[in-house]
Formats: C-alpha cells, structure tokens, sequence
C-alpha cells in the first residue's frame, strides 16, 4: 500500500512537471515576423531624386544628370544607424519619380545614367555591403506608383513593376522588410505625356501575385503596405501608435490607399491576421533633405517622446534620416540621434527586478511560474491556468526602491491576450494605485514620475490565459532637449 501512495505521489509530481503551455490564442506571428519586431528601431534613409531637387515628391520629368552626390557614403550611414543602437536601414531604391539607386536593366531613369561615378556606381550595391560589414539589416523602398514610366496605370506596367523588383530581390542578398507605400496614382510625366493617371488602388497591382513573388525570392522579408501582409503602417507619419494597440487586424478590411487608415494606429482586438505596426516618422519636418530644415531637427525631448510611443506601444520605430546632397547623413542629425541611442541605453540599464521576490496569484505549474518574468529569458513566461483570465503579480524589492519605468512583455508566440493591466505600489503600509494601461503585445513601456515603493503589484485582465515574459522596473535619469 506503501509502494502504491509513493508511485501516486511520483505520478503526481511528474504530471505538474510537464504541464502543457496555453493553447495559442487568436492569429500568431510567423518567425519572420518575431524576428522583424525583436529589432525595434530601424533607419528608414530617403536619398534619391529628390534631394537634388529639393523636392518631396518628383514629377518624374527630371533628368538623370541631376543625381551627383559629391561624397556618398554609406558605410558613414550605417556607422550612424550602428552607434545610435538601430539594426537595420531601409533604403528608398525607387520613388514615385522612378529614378532607379541601382542600374536597372529595365529602364535608363536610373544611376547608369547620372554622372555620379560615371554612370558605374550602384547605391543599393552600397549600402547592401555596408550593412553587411557594420552587422545591420537591409530593406528596400520600391514605389508602386511611377510618375516616370508611359506605361503607368496600364497592365504593361506591372511587368516592368515586378521585374524591377525581381532586381532588387535577387541581386543585394537577404532583405528583412520589403516596403510598399499607398500613394498610388496622380499627375506625372509618364514618358512625356505630362497628365493625370489614376488606378484602382485595390485591384490594379494584383497585389496577391506581387507579394507571392516576394515570399518566393525573399521568404525572410516581412512586406510592408497599409496592410501588410507582414507588417502595417502605424495610420499616422508622427511615429505614434495608439495608447492601445493590438498586433491582430481584420486585414481584408484595408489596402494601399485604404480610407479606414485611423483604424491601423490601434489594430483590432478581433483581428484575423497577425500584423503589427510600423511607426515611421522623419527626424526632420521633410522625408528628403532640404538644406533650410538644417536647424529643424527634432529635438531630444521629441525623439525621446517618440520612441516611448512606437517601441513603448508594441510597434517598431522606423526613424527617417534624409542623407543630404554630398550623400552623408548631416552632421545635425547624426548627433541627435546619437543623443537618442545614449537615452535609450541608459533608460534600460539596470533592471532593478532582477534577483527580487516575485508572486503570483495564480500559477499554471512549474515550468510557468511567476519567477520566468523576472529571469530574463524571453522564451520563458509566466502563465495562468485554462480559466484563469484575471491574475495578479507582485514584486517585492525587500527595500524601498525608486524606479520610473515599468516594462511589460507578452510571450507573443502565442497570441497577444492582455486586454488591460493596472499598477500599485505598496507604500506606508498600504497598497497606492499608480497607473493603468491597456494592451501590451510584444512590449509596453510606462513612463512614470519617480515612485519610491517596496512592494509593485499588477492587475492583469486579459481574453486568454496569460503569458508574461517580461516585467522590468527602472530608473532613468533627466536627459536635455
């Protein structure tokens, strides 16, 4: 009888060992995708046609004797990216003007035709082998509209479209994010025509044909449009995502173009589609350089402001630098955002979680204890039981402690679940409400006034059993403008 209550016991213990982890929970992300959000900050570089004409948007007219910089460099762009912590640069090869930074086969508006390294330079080239030396990713801008090519707004125009980018995919090695924009039709000089051209942004790129070509050629890259499919733009170009923001989104509801573009800053808690948000912005007031916006450059507080709100909101940063005519990121912006990657680091220097007592209210077995978040391995979480949909957490620091940022991270392989989680701190012997927020995802950041506390505690709502893989706590210092 003995024997038989031992063996029990180990049978017992043996099945609490080996609980199963949460069943996935609405759509997930592809690796691709994890891969792609575990970046970010990345450097979106607007260098082309335009930069010589002090231009936003070309007409498409312009002559490819225009295009000389007088220094370019793209191992100086890649230090800058490099040092400020980013970790990949995406490159406008192709803007709505069509002027080609590589020696397109398939069209003589590009670099082959510049007096820039006489016609033999390649930029795409470039930047491709400076990323490779410095350790930093590489994307490409391909514009769908082209206000220089006769056959735009014709079907002949998406053969020349893909085989551009067939180009792109197969010549530079491998590609982290392929970015398609929404702006789609308009004047241009179309081969001298010199008119208006409009499409039907939804149907006229047979975008299905054209994204599969991608995942054949390149199936490491995300691809950017309003909609994805692997990435969305975040609705807005000030780099903020929504106070609330989910990774899921309805996407057969958008396209390039889409009118509902407000509804991608916060995604869709129904979403059918895992595709989380891009946040671009510029650190000038323009994409392009112009030489007049020299002293225009986002201040530290602002670049600071905007981080919080993209990488602090489950997004990416996706920072514009417009390399100026010489072909150098300006000396202006490379400091600032020298300025930004020393905040960065510092903010997140020491978590003060670390080695610090950790319950919960509710713990699914051994392997998904509440001590996982605090370990420092992102594939490790705490998780809840099956019905379990409410769960606290506190940390006790053993001492007063003054922190001013709380970070929370989901384990997303499974589904984004948190739906809304509130802050105290244990103080004078009672529990003091602090803050709230709703969604976390892949990472949300709190931005607090300096709290001295022994004890944090957080409340957890959330559709699915939770999956917590990170909670940090920090103290970081005033930094200038």
């Amino acid at each position: 009888m003995k024997n038989l209550y031992f063996l029990l016991l180990l049978f017992l213990f043996g099945c609490s060992e080996n609980t199963p982890p949460p069943a996935t929970f609405g759509p997930l992300p592809s690796e691709a995708q994890l891969a792609w959000q575990q970046m970010e900050f990345n450097a979106f570089v607007h260098f082309n046609m335009n930069t010589f004409t002090n231009m936003e948007w070309g007409t498409g007219g312009e002559s490819p004797e225009q295009f000389n910089p007088s220094a370019l460099d793209c191992r100086q762009w890649a230090k800058v990216c490099k040092d400020a912590g980013m970790q990949g640069i995406i490159l406008t090869a192709k803007h709505h003007d069509g002027f080609c930074l590589w020696p397109s086969a398939l069209t003589e508006h590009s670099v082959k035709n510049s007096p820039w390294k006489n016609g033999q330079g390649d930029v795409v080239r470039e930047l491709a082998d400076a990323c490779k030396e410095y350790g930093l990713k590489m994307g490409l801008y391909l514009s769908p509209w082209d206000r220089n090519h006769a056959d735009y707004g014709k079907p002949e125009y998406l053969d020349y479209f893909r085989g551009q980018l067939r180009e792109l995919l197969t010549n530079y090695g491998d590609l982290f994010e392929v970015w398609f924009d929404g702006a789609n039709g308009g004047t241009g000089w179309y081969g001298g025509a010199d008119e208006e051209r409009t499409v039907d942004r939804q149907n006229y790129y047979d975008w299905p044909t054209t994204n599969a070509l991608v995942a054949e050629l390149q199936p490491n890259a995300v691809i950017f449009s309003d909609a994805g499919p692997g990435v969305r733009w975040v609705g807005n170009e000030n780099g903020f995502a929504g106070e609330t923001n989910w990774s899921p989104l309805r996407r057969d509801e958008f396209y390039p173009g889409s009118p509902n573009y407000k509804e991608l800053t916060e995604g869709h808690a129904d979403g059918t589609h895992w595709i989380p948000a891009e946040c671009d912005v510029s650190i000038r007031p323009g994409w392009y350089y112009h030489p007049e916006q020299d002293t225009a450059v986002k201040s530290l507080a602002q670049l600071v402001d905007i981080y919080y709100h993209s990488v602090g909101r489950n997004g990416l940063l996706l920072l514009n630098l417009p390399v100026d005519t010489r072909g150098l990121v300006h000396e202006a912006d490379a400091r600032q955002l020298q300025r930004l990657g020393e905040v960065i680091r510092a903010d997140f220097s020491k978590d003060l979680t670390a080695g610090k007592k950790i319950t919960a209210s509710d713990e699914r077995g051994k392997n998904f204890t509440a001590k996982n978040a605090l370990d420092g391995n992102p594939e490790t979480y705490w998780a809840t039981g099956d019905s379990v949909l409410s769960a606290s957490v506190e940390v006790d620091f053993g001492e007063t402690t003054t922190f001013n940022r709380l970070m929370l991270q989901e384990y997303i392989r499974l589904g984004q679940r948190v739906d809304s989680f509130r802050v105290f701190i244990f103080k004078n012997e009672k529990w003091e409400p602090l803050a709230s927020g709703t969604t976390v995802g892949y990472k949300r950041i709190l931005r607090l006034e300096n709290q001295t506390a022994e004890k944090v505690k957080i409340e957890f709502e959330a559709k699915a059993p939770l999956c917590i893989s990170k909670i940090g706590l920090f103290e970081a210092a005033e930094h200038g403008n």
